[in-house]
C-alpha cells in the first residue's frame, strides 16, 4: 500500500517558485570511480534523443585510467589523511575540461552548460568548478555522490578518500540554489544497511518505489511502497551497512547500495531522494534495480536540466 505524508507548505524561497523555462543546455556527464565513458552512453543518448538536449558529452575515461590514482601512494599526505585532489587527479580534471570545451562549442552565444556528476564525479565536478573557468556552468546535478567526509573518531571508520573529501568540504564553494547557479543533489534509497553485530529488524531488500521530493537543504518523503523480502536474509544488509559506515559513520541508514542517502545531500542544494534507486549503471536493471539514469528515474529529474 502506498502511504502519503502531508508536505509542509513551500517557503517563500522555494527553488522552483517563479522559475522560467529556458533553452536546453548542453550537458557534460562525469563518470564515477571505476566507471568508464561507455557506461553512460545510453544516458547521453537518452538526454539527446528523447529529451531534446543539444548535446550530452561524457568525459573520456577508461576503466584502467583509475589506476593513475595510485600516484597518491607516494604522497606523504596520503598517509597523513590530508591528500589533495591535485596533482593526483589532474588527469581526470583534464578530461572534464576537454568535455566542457566540447560542450561549449555546441552552446548558443553566451549559453550555459550543465554538469552531471555520478558518484565521485560529483565532488570532482566541484573541484573542477573551483579550479577551472566555470562561469558558464549554471547547474551541477549530482547522482549518488558521497559529498561529505566521514566523521572523525568513529571506531572502525577509515577515510577511504585519504582526506580528499575533507579538502572539498573546506576549499570548494558551498552549495547554492540561485538563478545563476543551482546545485541539485540526488540520492537513492535502494537498501537500508544494518549493523554487523546484533539482531536487526531491517530487511536487506526493503525497496521503496515512490520518489521523494525536497525543499532546499532538506529532503521530505512523499510516500513509500513497501515491497520488502523476508527479514531472514539480513547478511546483505549487514554487508552493505559496513560500506555505508565507512562513508558516513553509520551502518543502519538508507542508501543506494554504495553511498548513504545522508552523504549524497548538501546543505544549500536542492536535495532529492528517489526510493528504489541503485547506485551504478553497472549491474542495474530498469525494471528490478533501476539506477539514476534508468528511463523512468531520469524522467523525474530531467526537468532540472530544462529549467
Amino acid at each position: 500500500m502506498t502511504m502519503l505524508s502531508l508536505l509542509p507548505p513551500p517557503r517563500a524561497t522555494a527553488p522552483d517558485a517563479g522559475a522560467t523555462v529556458a533553452s536546453p543546455r548542453p550537458a557534460v556527464i562525469l563518470p564515477g570511480l571505476g566507471n568508464n565513458t561507455g557506461d553512460y552512453a545510453r544516458l547521453a543518448a537518452t538526454l539527446r534523443d528523447d529529451h531534446g538536449l543539444p548535446a550530452a558529452v561524457v568525459a573520456r575515461v577508461a576503466r584502467p585510467d583509475w589506476l593513475r590514482n595510485a600516484a597518491g601512494l607516494v604522497d606523504a599526505n596520503y598517509w597523513r589523511g590530508t591528500l589533495r585532489p591535485r596533482p593526483v587527479l589532474d588527469w581526470y580534471l583534464k578530461r572534464v575540461d576537454e568535455a566542457v570545451s566540447q560542450a561549449r562549442e555546441l552552446c548558443a552565444p553566451d549559453g550555459k552548460i550543465s554538469l552531471i556528476g555520478h558518484s565521485a564525479g560529483g565532488w570532482l565536478a566541484r573541484v573542477y568548478m573551483e579550479e577551472f573557468e566555470a562561469s558558464d556552468i549554471s547547474l551541477l546535478l549530482t547522482l549518488g555522490t558521497p559529498h561529505l567526509p566521514p566523521p572523525k573518531g568513529v571506531p572502525g571508520v577509515i577515510d577511504q578518500t585519504r582526506g580528499l573529501l575533507n579538502y572539498v568540504e573546506k576549499n570548494c564553494a558551498p552549495a547554492v540554489y540561485t538563478p545563476e547557479l543551482r546545485y541539485v543533489c540526488i540520492a537513492g534509497r535502494y537498501i537500508q544497511g544494518a549493523s554487523l553485530l546484533g539482531n536487526s529488524a531491517v530487511s536487506p531488500d526493503e525497496i521503496l518505489a515512490v520518489d521523494t521530493a525536497s525543499d532546499v537543504g532538506e529532503a521530505v518523503t512523499i510516500g513509500t511502497n513497501d515491497n520488502s523480502t523476508p527479514s531472514g536474509a539480513t547478511w546483505r544488509a549487514r554487508f552493505i551497512g559496513q560500506g555505508y559506515k565507512q562513508v558516513c559513520g553509520r551502518a543502519d541508514v538508507w542508501g543506494d547500495g554504495v553511498v548513504p542517502e545522508m552523504s549524497a545531500h548538501l546543505e544549500g542544494a536542492l536535495n532529492i531522494s528517489f526510493d528504489g534507486v541503485y547506485h551504478s549503471p553497472v549491474g542495474s536493471d530498469d525494471e528490478q534495480r533501476p539506477w539514476y539514469g534508468s528511463p523512468a528515474i531520469l524522467k523525474q529529474w530531467m526537468r532540472h536540466l530544462l529549467s
